[in-house]
C-alpha cells in the first residue's frame, strides 16, 4: 500500500502544477521574472531588419506568446491562453523592464474588429495593457534600451502596418467631393489603433529615447510603411500619422532628406497617376512646417520641390480637398524668397482652370496671397501673362469668378503695383472693364467693375481716355469686319441662288476664301 502512494505522488504533482500554471496573479508575478529573463536569454542579435518588422521571439513555456505565433493577425484566441500580467506597481523596479517587453509582446496579438462579439474579454484586456504602455513610456526616467526599442517597433508594426482596403471612387466621385457632407469611413479597430499611435508618439517624443539608437529600428523602411498609410479612409488616424511623422522628422536628422523625398514620389504618383490619394492634405501640413523652417538661401533641392512637386498639386480635379494646405506652401516660399514670385505666378497660369468655374475661385484666391508678398522686379516680369488671365477673369459669366477677379484691387499692396505698371496693365484689361459696364448680368460685378475704371481714370486719366478711344475704334473695326462679312455672306447667297435657278451645281467656297474677301474689302 506505501508503494502504491509512492507511484501516485508524480501524478499528483503534475496535476496540480497544471492547475497552478494559469491560474492566480501570484503565478503570472512570479513567471514574470523568469519570462523577462527568457526574452534577454532568447536574443542572439538585434539588427533591424529592412521591412522594420521583427519576427516575434519564440519563449518557452509561455502561452501568451506561444498564442500569438499560432493566432497572429485577427484570427479567434483561446480565452485561458492570453491572460493579463501584472501591473508595473506590482512589481520591483528590477522586474519592470522585463515586465514592459512581456506587455509588448501580449500586445502584438492582432484581433478581428469587423465581429464586435468576438474576442470581447481578450479585447479589453489588450486595451488595458495598451493604456499601461503609453503611461509607462510617458513617465519613463531612463533611457530606452536597444532591446526594448526593438520591441516597441515590432509591436507597432504588428498593429498599425496593415494593407489598407479603400472604398471603391471613380473620378466623377473625387471631382464633387464636400468634406463636410460625405460621411469619412470609420476603421473599427480604432479604440486598440488610437492608443497604439499615441503609444508611439509618446515614444518619439520622449527624451529617453536616443536617436541615434532608435534610427536602427524607425529605418526607411519603417517610414515609406508609414507614409503608406496616409491613404486611409480614417481622417482620425491621419491626424495621428501627420503628428508622429513630424515628430519624425524633427528627431532623426538623418532620415529628414529621405522623408522629403518619400513625400515628393507620393505626389508624383498622385498628380501624373493616380489622382487618387486621402492623405493629400496631412502631408502637405507636414511640408508647410517643413517649409517654414528651411534656412535661408534656399537650396536648389527645395526650388526643384516647389517646381516639380507642389506646382503641378494644382493639377488634379481634387484640389478642393487641399487647396488651403497647398496655398500655404507656396505661399511660404514666396515669403522665403520673393525671387521665386515669378516662377510662382507662371506656375499657377500653367495649370489655370478652363472649365471649372469653383476652382478658378480657388485660383484667384491663393493668387492674391502671392501677389500679396511679391516685389515689383517679380511683378513686373510676369504682369502680362497674369492680366490677359485676369482680363479672361473678369469677362467671365461666373459672377463669383468675374467678382473674385475685381476684388484684387481691394488689396492695397496689389492695387500699388498695378498703379506702378498701369501703362501695360490697362490697355490688356480695359476692354473687359467696359463690356462689364455694358453686358454683365450680375449687378455686384456692375458695381466693382464702375469701381476699378474709376480708380484708373483717378490715378491717369490721359491714359485711361487713350484705352478707351482705342477701344472704340476696335469696336468700330470689328462692326466694319461683320458688316463686309455679311455682305459677301449675302452676295454669295445670290450668286448661289442664280446658278441653282440656271442648273449648275452648287460652288463651295473655303473659309480661307471669305477671309480675304473680307480683308482686302
Amino acid at each position: 500500500m506505501f508503494k502504491q502512494i509512492l507511484n501516485r505522488l508524480p501524478k499528483k504533482g503534475h496535476k496540480s502544477h497544471d492547475k497552478d500554471g494559469g491560474n492566480s496573479n501570484s503565478s503570472n508575478t512570479s513567471t514574470s521574472s523568469k519570462a523577462g529573463k527568457d526574452v534577454g536569454d532568447a536574443r542572439t542579435s538585434h539588427s533591424s531588419s529592412s521591412s522594420g518588422h521583427v519576427p516575434i521571439v519564440q519563449i518557452s513555456n509561455n502561452k501568451v506568446l506561444q498564442s500569438q505565433n499560432l493566432k497572429l493577425n485577427g484570427s479567434s484566441i483561446v480565452s485561458n491562453t492570453y491572460e493579463a500580467l501584472p501591473g508595473f506597481k506590482d512589481v520591483p523596479n528590477s522586474e519592470k523592464q522585463n515586465l514592459f517587453i512581456r506587455k509588448l509582446n501580449l500586445c502584438c496579438v492582432v484581433f478581428d474588429f469587423t465581429d464586435p462579439t468576438k474576442n470581447v474579454k481578450e479585447k479589453e484586456i489588450k486595451r488595458q495593457t495598451l493604456v499601461e504602455l503609453v503611461d509607462y513610456v510617458t513617465s519613463a526616467n531612463g533611457k530606452f534600451p536597444e532591446i526594448v526599442m526593438q520591441e516597441i517597433v515590432k509591436m507597432v508594426s504588428v498593429n498599425i502596418f496593415r494593407k489598407l482596403t479603400p472604398q471603391p471612387r471613380e473620378n466623377k466621385v473625387i471631382e464633387t467631393f464636400d468634406g463636410e457632407e460625405e460621411e469619412p469611413c470609420m476603421d473599427p479597430s480604432w479604440p486598440h489603433l488610437q492608443l497604439v499611435y499615441e503609444f508611439i508618439l509618446r515614444f518619439v517624443a520622449s527624451p529617453e529615447t536616443d536617436a541615434k539608437l532608435a534610427k536602427r529600428y524607425i529605418d526607411h523602411a519603417f517610414v515609406l510603411k508609414w507614409l503608406d498609410l496616409f491613404d486611409s479612409e480614417d481622417p482620425r488616424e491621419r491626424e495621428y500619422l501627420k503628428f508622429v511623422l513630424h515628430r519624425m522628422y524633427g528627431k532623426f536628422m538623418v532620415h529628414r532628406p529621405f522623408i522629403r523625398k518619400a513625400i515628393n514620389n507620393i505626389f508624383f504618383r498622385f498628380v501624373f497617376e493616380t489622382e487618387k490619394h486621402n492623405g493629400i492634405a496631412e502631408l502637405l501640413e507636414i511640408l508647410g512646417s517643413i517649409i517654414n523652417g528651411f534656412a535661408l538661401p534656399l537650396k536648389e533641392e527645395h526650388k526643384l520641390f516647389l517646381v516639380r512637386a507642389l506646382i503641378p498639386l494644382h493639377k488634379p480635379k481634387c484640389i478642393p480637398m487641399y487647396h488651403q494646405q497647398i496655398s500655404y506652401c507656396i505661399t511660404q516660399f514666396v515669403e522665403k524668397d520673393f525671387k521665386l514670385a515669378d516662377t510662382v505666378i507662371r506656375g499657377l497660369l500653367k495649370y489655370w482652370p478652363i472649365t471649372n468655374s469653383s476652382k478658378e475661385v480657388m485660383f484667384l484666391s491663393e493668387l492674391e496671397e502671392v501677389l500679396e508678398a511679391t516685389q515689383p522686379p517679380e511683378f513686373q516680369r510676369c504682369m502680362v501673362p497674369l492680366f490677359r488671365q485676369i482680363a479672361r477673369c473678369l469677362s467671365s459669366s461666373h459672377f463669383q469668378v468675374a467678382e473674385r477677379a475685381l476684388f484684387l484691387w481691394n488689396n492695397d499692396h496689389i492695387e500699388n503695383l498695378i498703379r506702378q505698371n498701369r501703362e501695360v496693365i490697362l490697355p490688356i484689361i480695359y476692354p473687359a472693364l467696359e463690356r462689364n459696364t455694358k453686358t454683365h448680368w450680375n449687378q455686384a460685378v456692375h458695381s466693382l467693375t464702375f469701381n476699378v475704371r474709376k480708380i484708373f481714370s483717378d490715378a491717369d486719366p490721359q491714359l485711361f481716355e487713350e484705352c478707351s478711344k482705342k477701344f472704340k475704334e476696335d469696336e468700330l473695326r470689328k462692326d466694319e469686319i461683320r458688316t463686309k462679312r455679311e455682305a459677301i455672306w449675302k452676295r454669295l447667297e445670290d450668286v448661289a441662288a442664280q446658278r441653282s435657278n440656271d442648273g449648275y451645281e452648287p460652288m463651295v467656297i473655303s473659309q480661307k476664301e471669305i477671309a480675304t474677301h473680307v480683308t482686302s474689302g
